[in-house]
């Protein structure tokens, strides 16, 4: 596929809304709660899981050196929206972006007391949704199915999906089981975002649909190398 199929205009930043009243995801049919986050695409409302965006922290405006540093190390980042009825008008509430970019940023701001208020309060905030055992067994799993797979990896991929469950959908019976098509859409959403180009594409205004199909054979292939127990060099 040429670049540009599938592509919206260079430069067009990804928006997301913060909810003002409760919406439902029209692709999982997940309900959505005032404060939450939401995604149009095609007039149609999605999560941020349905929408690729899960994996993106949210920074909340106010500093403008954090906010700085945060997006110009995020390969993929979005703008965070919320309507304000006394104004008419959509007013920015922040930003999502990449988990590591904000860290990086948040460490090159640690002269600052607030910031390491900050970056403590996200810490805790990990170490609440994703206790150390559940990690350690996710982990192994995704070890055992995926044996090709690098451990520091796979102990990426169990941190988030870990607190993925715990969040959208409380830890569901398939997750608290290990349930192996929830390893696998963990790993394969690690391997999108990671080891293929799409979140580049993302950034280039391409739909999520035609992304997904444009780096589809590349994401098969890491898959399978890791299947085999083939780590690359």
């Amino acid at each position: 596929m040429e670049e540009s199929e599938g592509r919206k205009s260079e430069g067009q930043e990804i928006v997301v809304f913060m909810l003002r009243r409760e919406s439902v995801c029209s692709e999982c049919g997940a309900e959505l709660w005032k404060g939450r986050f939401l995604r149009m695409e095609k007039q149609k409302p999605l999560c941020l899981e349905c929408a690729d965006l899960d994996h993106l922290a949210f920074l909340p405006r106010g500093d403008t050196a954090l906010t700085r540093r945060s997006r110009k190390y995020s390969g993929l980042s979005a703008v965070v929206v919320q309507f304000s009825r006394t104004r008419g008008r959509y007013e920015r509430q922040g930003l999502l972006v990449e988990e590591a970019a904000l860290e990086r940023a948040e460490k090159e701001c640690l002269g600052d007391e607030e910031q390491r208020r900050m970056a403590q309060e996200r810490a805790a905030e990990l170490r609440e949704h994703a206790d150390e055992r559940y990690l350690e067994q996710f982990a192994e799993q995704i070890k055992t199915q995926y044996p090709g797979c690098p451990p520091d990896e796979a102990e990426r991929i169990a941190i988030h999906a870990c607190r993925k469950y715990s969040g959208r959908i409380g830890r569901s019976s398939a997750a608290k089981k290990f349930d192996a098509e929830a390893i696998e859409l963990a790993v394969k959403a690690h391997v999108r975002h990671t080891h293929t180009r799409y979140d580049y594409l993302l950034t280039q205004g391409w739909e999520r649909s035609d992304a997904r199909r444009a780096i589809a054979e590349q994401t098969m292939e890491v898959l399978e190398r890791w299947r085999s127990n083939a780590v690359s060099a």
